[in-house]
């Protein structure tokens, strides 16, 4: 394609807080940085000037930031920034106190609910005393088995203001999911809902709190937040209270937020788990506010006249992505549940009723609308919304041709790549520049992306290879919740290639400087040692319309791989031999002859993690005859038996 899908207008580029960021560093450290290019990198060769100007652009509140910007800057782990700072995380999200919209939540059609900025802060006053009255304080951890509903987000910061940390995940998790993670950090005080809604079904979660309860005896104080009903049903867990009684003896008063060094923990999170128990990744207070915020600032270009949302439950990275847009002063939309209920339209219907500027979702979504043949152009007012982010898994070139034919032709659509590991982007939107079919726009500032080829070497434009970064960030984390030796925590990012992030996932830079991600580099197909990209078969197998969604992973055969792929049809849709031979020649065709898979088999599901990502980990073990060790970590894990001992690949 020789020109770009969207391109942004000579004005919203000079009105944008990328020019305004970029014409304030130029002048404050007499640089010239005449475009994006080198404003990106200017700030992974001047690190420290680069880190120090978004401080001050951004506004962070501190008691101090330091003389000192980046310490050990020359060692991955090791680096510290700002390790001088003392700021309080909660208190730079609690930007405003007045009466516009903070939150605003759907749970499918079910609730629908508004908070105030100023109901926000008097919520996270009164739940920041009871936590206190608990004994939380720093170092703490707090637990939320919560849908993604306003007083989540107001359990998380009053646990944040108080030092402690902040740790989550969705209410579809089972016991064991539940206790892999909690039973890790092991919590003092747990939030949960009395239930939540999916497909137009209330489900109900206190009979599972109570039942995992009896092996996290960390738990002293369980608070159940109202969703299905108005007054929970509290008795059936000892030592639990409704949100109203928790925070019954406490008035909304001024906050004194005290503040803590820059490096404390925040969040701990964990990794899918699909090969274990997962990973407990900790993250600092000060890294993830900083990062997080200069996307939301700079890539995003947001403020307060902005409505954000992103499709996400607590149990994913990108709930704490979204929750950080708070120090943007945007408004917050919230919806928890299913995002085809009670139709595929319901995230327009919500996104037009409340004029949604920022839309996030995932990219298997915008592939579901545009396979159920979703035109929302035709049928929504879509006119204020100007971003719109998608993550979770590659981007195909074809679903940017459906969201700018039949979603909105001006918007600048953001595919974005980072990760639990790093709670934000290494790759995303850019307000300032084109979007181009297929390409993630750029790297973020600050971020030293590199794609390194087999030997560990720069690769050059077009060739794909792993994703590194060369130089250390804010973001990085602290370490791994119980890895005491660290020795866990650089085996998964730095035993590769030492001083130097592997994120493990397969990368090509573009002429235009922007990414295309090609899977994780985990998964990646190696037949006939020609490693291959998962994502490349994808986009060709889910073009054709009676294909839902596939799966393709490599098995062991003969001393080498062959490829084999799985495919979910549409209903009423059957995988013909004709359909077979259609899909290996525009493979052939599209691709090379090594994509081409030597098996094409039909399956009536596919497993995927809670997140919503499908799991070719998981099939790969499955086919190989290898256990799963933790199935708790799948939505679906009985999708796995349809890949066991499957006949058509024993030959």
């Amino acid at each position: 394609m020789t020109e770009p899908l969207w391109t942004p207008t000579p004005k919203a580029i000079a009105d944008s807080n990328m020019t305004k960021f970029r014409e304030a560093c130029a002048a404050r450290w007499s640089v010239d940085l005449p475009d994006y290019d080198a404003l990106w990198q200017w700030s992974v060769t001047e690190v420290e000037k680069f880190w120090d100007s978004f401080w001050d652009f951004a506004g962070v509140k501190a008691e101090t930031k330091g003389s000192r910007i980046l310490v050990d800057g020359d060692k991955m782990p090791g680096a510290k920034f700002f390790p001088d700072a003392k700021i309080n995380f909660a208190e730079n999200l609690l930007s405003r106190r007045d009466d516009s919209d903070a939150l605003v939540f759907r749970a499918e059609d079910k609730v629908q609910r508004r908070m105030s900025w100023r109901e926000l802060y008097d919520l996270v006053s009164k739940l920041r005393q009871a936590l206190a009255a608990q004994g939380v304080s720093q170092g703490d951890r707090v637990a939320g088995f919560v849908p993604n509903m306003p007083e989540t987000i107001a359990a998380m910061l009053a646990t944040t203001s108080l030092g402690a940390i902040w740790t989550s995940c969705s209410p579809d998790f089972g016991l064991q999911g539940v206790l892999d993670r909690f039973g890790q950090s092991e919590p003092k005080v747990l939030f949960t809902a009395d239930g939540y809604f999916y497909n137009g079904k209330g489900h109900e979660s206190l009979p599972r709190v109570r039942e995992f309860l009896t092996d996290l005896p960390s738990v002293k104080k369980v608070v159940v937040l109202p969703l299905l009903h108005d007054t929970p049903d509290c008795e059936m867990i000892l030592d639990a209270q409704s949100l109203a009684d928790f925070i019954a003896d406490f008035p909304a008063e001024e906050i004194n937020f005290p503040r803590f060094d820059f490096n404390i923990p925040l969040y701990i999170m964990y990794s899918s788990g699909t090969t274990g128990k997962p990973k407990c990744i900790t993250h600092g207070a000060g890294g993830t506010l900083l990062n997080q915020w200069k996307e939301h600032l700079l890539h995003c270009d947001a403020g307060p006249k902005d409505r954000t949302f992103y499709f996400t439950t607590c149990g994913w990275m990108m709930w704490n992505w979204l929750v950080a847009g708070l120090a943007c002063g945007s408004t917050l939309e919230l919806y928890d549940g299913s995002p085809f209920y009670p139709s595929g339209n319901v995230l327009f219907d919500f996104a037009a009723e409340e004029k949604w500027t920022i839309f996030g979702t995932s990219a298997k979504w915008i592939d579901a609308c545009a396979k159920a043949e979703l035109k929302p152009r035709e049928t929504h007012d879509l006119s204020s919304m100007r971003v719109m982010c998608s993550t979770g898994s590659p981007l195909v070139p074809e679903s940017f041709d459906y969201v700018y034919r039949d979603v909105k032709a001006d918007v600048q659509l953001s595919s974005i790549s980072g990760g639990t590991d790093i709670v934000s982007c290494f790759m995303l939107g850019n307000p300032v520049k084109p979007v181009w079919r297929g390409e993630i726009q750029s790297p973020g500032l600050g971020m030293a992306v590199q794609v390194y080829d087999d030997e560990g070497k720069p690769a050059a434009t077009g060739e794909q290879g792993e994703l590194v970064c060369v130089k250390p960030f804010p973001c990085m984390p602290v370490g791994f919740w119980g890895d005491d030796t660290g020795e866990r925590y650089h085996a998964a990012y730095f035993e590769k290639y030492p001083n130097i992030w592997t994120h493990g996932d397969f990368i090509a830079q573009s002429e235009h400087h922007g990414f295309t991600v090609y899977g994780r580099s985990d998964a990646t197909l190696n037949p006939g040692g020609v490693r291959i990209g998962t994502a490349e078969i994808y986009r060709q197998v889910e073009s054709f319309p009676d294909v839902l969604e596939s799966i393709v992973i490599g098995q062991s055969w003969d001393n080498d791989t062959r490829v084999v792929l799985f495919v979910r049809m549409k209903d009423g849709q059957n995988l013909t031999d004709d359909l077979i031979t259609a899909i290996k020649k525009r493979i052939r065709t599209n691709c090379t002859p090594r994509h081409v898979p030597a098996k094409v088999i039909a399956v009536t599901d596919i497993p995927r993690t809670r997140s919503g990502k499908i799991t070719e980990l998981a099939v790969r073990d499955v086919v190989h005859g290898r256990a799963i060790k933790n199935q708790e970590a799948l939505a679906n894990p009985e999708a796995l038996d349809q890949y066991k001992d499957l006949p058509e690949l024993q030959d």
